[in-house]
């Protein structure tokens, strides 16, 4: 006996007349809109407030020494994370080489650089002149024999020595970084390239590597907003970045609160484009892990803003009455 896709008429609802209608939520409403009131109780307060100083602010926003310790900023967190990022390759490898001497090598430049502050390491390097000479002879070693002649103070000016700071540092935190992408691959992958008599680099570069930068990138995002952030640490050697630009104008006016706002909004604007472009090559290398893709702060907002208006003007379904009649 065939089955009717309806319910019997003896009183059941079918289910094609329930209609499924989304929850309400009161308490998150009351609790956004207390939220609310306090962030505009708190932008009215930093707007109105004349202890800002907002004319201060838009008057140097874009001071040309402004811009030209911005550009410094920016230069020293490219050319620093390009050198940590290749020195924390090469331990990486190092770390996980089978020859025990390379792999402890690796471990003590990793233990050293991890170990002391960067602040330490940034007076160090300003000041290693005083440890080599002004004038510094490289020999080879353990013969004496002369190669070549330095000045230090030319060769390690600010710009060289702030980038040996935090481009050697940086090295010592990408290493763990990428050994541990490295690792997150199964060894399968490895075992089947060299079965085909792929190296060992060709395997690094063709097969694990490849594969590891889905754990490798988010990481490495984190360090490059990290490291725009830690060159303000230059400022205590006197190198002319973003932050010791606006501290040389507010030694001069005494205008300190509005100068560290300037500084503060462009570090909040170069974080917010590293945050964005480090969310689009997340979402590249996640092709391959997941069928769908993440979805993009914009689609995210929309569909966040649709499903909260949904909620909101949702009406109960009208529940059909069930006919009367003679029990069965």
């Amino acid at each position: 006996m065939a089955v009717s896709e309806r319910a019997p008429s003896d009183g059941g609802i079918a289910p094609e007349d329930i209609r499924a209608v989304p929850a309400r939520h009161p308490r998150r409403w009351v609790a956004t809109i207390v939220i609310l009131y306090i962030v505009a109780g708190i932008i009215h307060f930093v707007a109105t407030s004349p202890n800002f100083q907002w004319g201060i602010f838009h008057q140097f926003f874009v001071f040309n020494s402004i811009i030209r310790g911005l550009g410094q900023t920016v230069l020293l967190t490219i050319v620093s994370m390009a050198i940590g990022i290749v020195l924390g390759i090469i331990l990486a490898v190092m770390r996980l080489s089978p020859a025990p001497i390379v792999s402890g090598v690796a471990w003590i430049y990793i233990w050293l650089f991890r170990g002391t502050p960067l602040l330490v390491q940034i007076i160090f390097w300003f000041n290693v002149q005083a440890l080599i000479g002004q004038n510094a002879t490289v020999t080879l070693p353990f013969t004496g024999l002369a190669l070549f002649h330095v000045n230090a103070n030319q060769l390690i000016a600010g710009f060289t020595a702030g980038i040996l700071a935090l481009g050697l540092n940086e090295g010592a935190y990408m290493a763990e970084i990428v050994r541990a992408g490295f690792l997150s691959v199964d060894e399968g992958q490895t075992e089947a390239a060299a079965s085909l008599g792929m190296s060992r680099l060709q395997t690094i570069r063709f097969i694990v590597l490849p594969q590891a930068m889905r754990v490798i990138v988010p990481p490495t995002g984190n360090e490059t907003i990290s490291m725009l952030k830690n060159s303000s640490l230059l400022s205590v050697v006197g190198y002319t970045e973003l932050l010791y630009s606006a501290q040389l104008i507010y030694s001069v006016n005494y205008k300190v609160i509005p100068l560290l706002i300037v500084a503060s909004v462009w570090y909040l604007v170069l974080t917010s484009v590293l945050t964005l472009g480090q969310f689009y090559v997340e979402r590249y290398y996640a092709r391959g892990s997941s069928r769908q893709l993440p979805p993009t702060p914009l689609q995210r907002l929309r569909a966040m803003w649709v499903r909260n208006l949904t909620a909101f003007h949702a009406t109960p379904p009208e529940v059909p009455t069930p006919p009367t009649g003679p029990n069965r």
